[in-house]
């Protein structure tokens, strides 16, 4: 059901590691580039020349383009000779490849008679090789997803302004980017749901390491974890905005990055991108528990007995420490390779690095006035638990080209 083939990460010269990927708001774990594939050969005797040569024009064209690109694309936005964006380019190519590639889907003689072949980031061999469609489909998937993952992060990079005042990203960024997070979580949701049940047990084992579907989860939740943040950081903004709200975001945000490392912990991730890929996620989990701890301390001390007063010190505590622990999380991220900055902050977490600490000195100054040293030194209180809102965007594979119709008329 599909040959199965990888190269060793020693043999050297397809996967590009780039010393440094610059600023991050957003991580993106490498994209995945796919190698040439000669559909002429695997199929031109059972497929009319039209549709091979459809398949492979379109394919071209985005080995093209990714190579272009490379494994990442996180530095600059760049711009075609047209004018537009290679980011937009490169997904509108994937996008036309998608309806025609899912031709050789529906005929179980074709689905395993082209070797498709992708060079992997996170895995330990350098590239991998299947005979199974559904591969490719999960590759394109995939690097759809990171487009937009990309996208967003050149999105949420902090602009200097005309009045010289700190550098920030605008509200019209941070609602776009929530989309584009929401896009990038709908490609990983049908990968998982509608892709990965293609495969046997078997076959899914011979999956490079950034297919795995622990680590497509991983991908599609840190998506809607950094979707909240942005929603937090507008809560922040908004003068509408009630603490419970705030406090409800937080704490969505603390449950999406631990489910995503649930996720990641146990993967055999490698090679340096998959190493980072941790750090981020470690980073960012720690981050939200801060804001967590923070607002749920916040409406704790709006109650009127000391038992509350005390849990909600605690909680402040937590905060204060997380807020600590997420700055060395951040340190690791950065040194790990391929070194990374973080820009400047803005946000939930400008308005958080400030707060946090003042505030939780504040609170333990009163409350230590008030009541007794031991009774104000309990452990952080349990957060409490929200039902997830922010839900992946419904990403429908496309019907068949209509050129697969004609073929089969032909065929007739």
């Amino acid at each position: 059901m599909g040959c199965f083939a990888s190269t060793p990460k020693d043999t050297g010269g397809n996967r590009r590691k780039p010393t440094s990927i610059g600023d991050v708001s957003v991580y993106v774990p490498g994209l995945r580039i796919p190698k040439p594939v000669e559909f002429s050969q695997s199929l031109g005797d059972q497929l009319p020349k039209t549709l091979v040569e459809r398949l492979t024009a379109l394919r071209t064209r985005i080995v093209v383009m990714a190579n272009q690109e490379g494994p990442t694309i996180t530095r600059t936005r760049r711009k075609t000779q047209h004018g537009g964006s290679t980011l937009a380019d490169l997904h509108q190519a994937l996008e036309d490849y998608i309806p025609v590639l899912l031709g050789l889907t529906k005929d179980g003689s074709l689905q395993f008679k082209v070797q498709f072949i992708w060079v992997n980031q996170e895995d330990e061999e350098e590239e991998t090789a299947l005979s199974n469609v559904w591969y490719e489909l999960l590759s394109v998937l995939h690097l759809m997803a990171m487009l937009q993952m990309s996208q967003a992060n050149l999105l949420l990079l902090p602009r200097g302004t005309s009045d010289g005042y700190h550098p920030k990203v605008s509200e019209e960024n941070r609602r776009t980017s929530i989309d584009i997070f929401l896009k990038a979580a709908g490609y990983l949701d049908c990968a998982i749901r509608h892709v990965v049940p293609q495969f046997t047990s078997e076959q899914r084992r011979s999956l490079p390491i950034d297919l795995a579907e622990g680590a497509l989860r991983a991908l599609c939740l840190q998506a809607l974890g950094q979707g909240v943040d942005i929603q937090l950081g507008m809560a922040i903004d908004s003068a509408k905005a009630t603490l419970a709200v705030k406090r409800r975001l937080a704490c969505e945000m603390v449950k999406y990055w631990q489910q995503a490392q649930d996720n990641i912990m146990n993967l055999p991730l490698a090679n340096g991108w998959g190493e980072k890929h941790r750090f981020f996620v470690k980073w960012k989990y720690v981050e939200a528990k801060a804001a967590g701890y923070y607002y749920h301390g916040l409406i704790l001390d709006e109650g009127n007995t000391e038992k509350l007063h005390g849990m909600a010190v605690a909680a402040l505590q937590a905060a204060d420490e997380c807020l600590k622990e997420s700055k060395k999380a951040s340190e690791a991220f950065n040194a790990s390779s391929p070194t990374s900055r973080t820009p400047p902050l803005f946000g939930t977490m400008k308005y958080l690095s400030e707060k946090i600490p003042k505030d939780t000195s504040s609170k333990v100054r009163i409350n230590r006035d008030l009541y007794s040293y031991e009774k104000i030194m309990e452990t952080a209180p349990t957060l409490p638990d929200f039902a997830l809102a922010l839900k992946p965007d419904e990403y429908q594979l496309p019907p068949l080209d209509a050129s697969w119709l004609v073929s089969k008329d032909n065929q007739r």
